[in-house]
């Protein structure tokens, strides 16, 4: 068979430096397809919170720059590599971070202005992309809208994961929430395949309380200072003590508090990761009578089971995105997007090709 790559350019945003605009330009794609590397073509793809992290170094110095971004995505595959197996020309795919079946390839090779240009495994800011097969899972195309498909490669398989593997949560538990953005709206949602209550959603923007309660939340409480957010949320409760809380921010003081409102025999997840330089203070002692307090990793979910039980439960209404907030821009908005995401927009931006 003939490997030679089909598109040898595409259109890509570029991280160049960081805390700086994404540069919109043309970018040269290898003229060969590796070992379970794929060709495909963009239809839509999400902005999530990572990589607002990644522009802001909030993990640290970047040495990887300039390089392209993006972990959630919709495509159609143009062209497939050696040994894949998973896929064919003309199927339709989520794209997510998450490794599931096929083949790991190397990480695509781009070149911009005459220099190697960095990629990983899978990215979603430009029109065309090489993307490793196990980063790739087929689904049917038009069975839910464009504009979801890119949830199932992050937000909504991270939500579904979190609960299932590492909350492990039962109809018997109860959830707090801290951070309505898209992971926190998804986890309101996934809930509910789980009979399990959401009492109690946090965040500092009221439109995203006002989604979160549409979406099936019971209460919501506006962000003030620390102090008065725990007073209120223990009044709010009424001497409920969540088991499951769950904090979205990556901001110390809230996944602190996140911390301090759950139940002793609670699982704590964090699934926003903080700046790499701050630092949290817990009181152990509960951790010695069963309190969990963990990390979350994408919800360790595992794309090849979580995405058609998501897809099946979309195609049923057994979950309701009907005013989950999607707004929709092209590739070249993608700085405005990046920017009202910053300062809390609700929802996903998710880019139209």
């Amino acid at each position: 068979m003939n490997f030679k790559t089909k598109i040898q350019s595409t259109i890509a945003a570029i991280l160049l430096e960081n805390n700086r605009d994404l540069i919109i330009d043309e970018i040269g794609i290898a003229k060969n397809l590796s070992d379970g590397q794929v060709l495909v073509q963009l239809i839509t793809a999400g902005i999530c919170g990572a990589q607002i992290s990644e522009i802001n170094a909030l993990k640290g110095p970047d040495k990887y720059l300039p390089h392209l971004l993006g972990h959630e995505g919709y495509c159609e595959i143009l062209q497939v590599g050696p040994g894949v197996r998973t896929l064919s020309e003309g199927d339709h795919a989520v794209m997510h971070w998450r490794p599931g079946s096929g083949i790991q390839s190397n990480p695509a090779e781009y070149m911009w202005n005459g220099s190697r240009l960095n990629s990983g495994l899978l990215t979603t800011f430009n029109q065309h992309a090489i993307v490793s097969e196990n980063r790739l899972t087929k689904v049917q195309p038009n069975e839910i809208s464009n504009q979801l498909y890119p949830l199932l490669g992050c937000s909504l398989t991270t939500a579904l994961g979190l609960l299932e593997r590492e909350a492990k949560v039962t109809f018997r538990d109860k959830i707090i929430i801290i951070g309505a953005g898209g992971v926190g709206l998804s986890i309101i949602q996934a809930a509910k395949l789980f009979n399990t209550e959401v009492l109690l959603v946090i965040d500092n923007k009221q439109e995203k309380l006002d989604i979160a309660r549409k979406l099936g939340c019971t209460q919501t409480l506006l962000v003030s200072d620390k102090m008065a957010i725990y007073k209120e949320s223990i009044k709010m409760l009424d001497g409920l003590k969540p088991t499951v809380a769950i904090d979205t921010t990556g901001i110390n003081k809230y996944l602190e508090l996140c911390y301090e409102l759950s139940a002793n025999n609670s699982r704590t997840i964090l699934v926003g990761v903080p700046k790499f330089d701050e630092r949290s203070s817990f009181n152990t002692l509960p951790l010695h009578h069963g309190k969990i307090i963990m990390g979350s990793n994408g919800g360790s979910s595992n794309p090849d089971e979580d995405i058609p039980v998501l897809m099946n439960a979309l195609k049923n209404n057994l979950l309701n995105f009907s005013n989950f907030p999607t707004t929709k821009i092209k590739l070249e908005e993608i700085n405005d997007g990046i920017s009202k995401m910053k300062m809390g927009s609700p929802g996903r931006f998710v880019i139209n090709f």
